[in-house]
């Protein structure tokens, strides 16, 4: 094992301690949102998605976080989509941030919701013009024949929409994870890691140590 490759196994960063912490796991969210970001991670608002069909059996991919506030996560997809129908079938969902670099994870644990029309037309309206048209033209998550297959049909709909604005598919929009699980990891030596779980209780959250 070299030298870099050691020190990750030690993780030397700081720990977390109780006192450290929001009240509010949105705030303490954020704040590490925030870390992340100036650290210059890649794709720092990447984050793993984990769903589950009508029978249990699990699924996970990587998307985009782009919404948290008090109210959830919010990431947008297309509605045919794997990922979709399972949240349709099965209403909870899992997610991970995990940012390595920092010696930290983010998990969260809850019940999902679809995002209302007028917010997936808002952020739709905001997406690249390219990634508008994709959005019409890729079946997500079916058996397609081949690549030159969607090109053609990237090139159909650019030809069909060329010189209008691009409207929200019927078939596309947001879903939000809405948390009753949120837990913040910070990697420790020795793998005694610090893992503080934030529980909703009533209106607000109760703080419990996990161990490693």
């Amino acid at each position: 094992m070299d030298e870099v490759a050691a020190a990750r196994e030690r993780y030397l960063a700081a720990g977390l301690d109780e006192s450290d912490i929001a009240a509010d796991p949105l705030a303490q969210f954020e704040a590490w949102l925030s870390d992340a970001v100036a650290a210059g991670l890649w794709a720092p608002d990447a984050v793993v998605v984990a769903t589950a069909d009508a029978g249990g059996a699990p699924s996970s991919r990587l998307v985009l976080l782009r919404g948290c506030d008090e109210q959830g996560f919010v990431f947008y997809t297309n509605y045919d989509s794997r990922k979709a129908a399972e949240l349709t079938a099965n209403p909870r969902a899992a997610l991970l941030f995990p940012w390595h670099a920092l010696e930290r994870q983010v998990r969260v644990e809850g019940r999902v919701e679809r995002a209302t029309e007028e917010a997936s037309a808002q952020y739709f309206a905001g997406r690249p013009r390219g990634a508008q048209l994709g959005a019409w033209a890729s079946p997500q998550s079916r058996v397609i024949p081949s690549r030159r297959h969607l090109d053609e049909q990237v090139a159909e709909v650019t030809a069909r929409l060329h010189g209008r604005e691009v409207p929200l598919p019927p078939h596309w929009g947001g879903f939000r994870v809405v948390p009753d699980v949120i837990e913040f990891w910070q990697g420790r030596q020795d793998r005694l890691h610090d893992r503080l779980r934030y529980g909703r209780d009533g209106s607000g959250w109760t703080v419990h140590r996990l161990a490693p």
